[in-house]
């Protein structure tokens, strides 16, 4: 009853739509002597190359018998189109930092001038 079996990859995209991927129907033979036993077999599906940004989302797969479903947990993959870039601010924070003290210092310098006269 449970040799015979369908695989179903499918994602779900960020407005909640569900888009199927692949499917394929599985027939394992068992084994003489390893009958009502539970056994766990192993099946990789790679997803190469992800289209576009779009395709970010959340990855499924489901096993059907004939009155059984099993839905995996899933797995998110965020697109990007350049990958992955580690963002860097110590520039950005160097130029802001001297720009705010140069203006502190042109302020004070104006006020103690102001103050003398």
């Amino acid at each position: 009853k449970y040799t015979t079996f369908s695989i179903i990859y499918y994602w779900i995209n960020s407005l909640g739509q569900k888009a199927s991927i692949y499917s394929r129907v599985e027939n394992v033979a068992i084994p003489s002597g390893k009958e009502n036993t539970t056994a766990t077999i192993s099946y990789d599906h790679r997803i190469v190359p992800l289209e576009n940004t779009f395709s970010t989302g959340t990855y499924y797969c489901t096993v059907k018998w004939n009155d059984i479903q099993k839905m995996g947990k899933g797995v998110f993959v965020l697109a990007r189109e350049t990958g992955y870039v580690k963002t860097s601010y110590g520039w950005e924070i160097l130029i802001t930092l001297t720009a705010l003290l140069a203006a502190l210092s042109i302020a004070a310098t104006a006020l103690l001038l102001w103050k003398r006269k």
